[in-house]
């Protein structure tokens, strides 16, 4: 069984996270998304999260493609899950580029374009403004 593995806060889940977890679901057989936790974020991210972590593995876990929520606590801890959970391909957007590459020795690493015109960020500025 090919694992593949990918992390983020998911916040006002929309089409550009779908079309991240579908990319990523294709390069294997189990998907994992570590997924930050609300402490995680508002200290180490900078980010004040819409939905709960709660809320958000729930939304998680009803997407088709995604096999298994665990939470994300530090930026330390993904060689501890890439080995953890035998993962073979982890796997980030673009904007991420180069910042995992020390992970080639674990697995494979992608990073897939992200979706240009949508993201939680421009939701919530596009909300703000309205």
């Amino acid at each position: 069984m090919k694992r593949v593995i990918t992390y983020g806060t998911f916040d006002l889940l929309h089409y550009g996270h779908i079309n991240l977890l579908k990319r990523a679901k294709s390069l294997g057989d189990y998907l994992i998304v570590a997924l930050s936790e609300d402490e995680f974020n508002e200290k180490c991210k900078n980010k004040k999260c819409y939905f709960s972590y709660d809320e958000r593995k729930s939304l998680l876990e009803s997407v088709r493609y995604v096999d298994l929520v665990i939470p994300e606590s530090s930026w330390e801890q993904k060689i501890d899950d890439i080995k953890l959970y035998h993962v073979d391909v982890f796997v980030m957007g673009s904007d991420w580029a180069k910042k995992f590459d020390h992970l080639s020795q674990y697995c494979e690493v992608v990073y897939f374009p992200r979706t240009i015109e949508i993201s939680t960020t421009k939701m919530k500025n596009d909300l703000r403004n309205a």
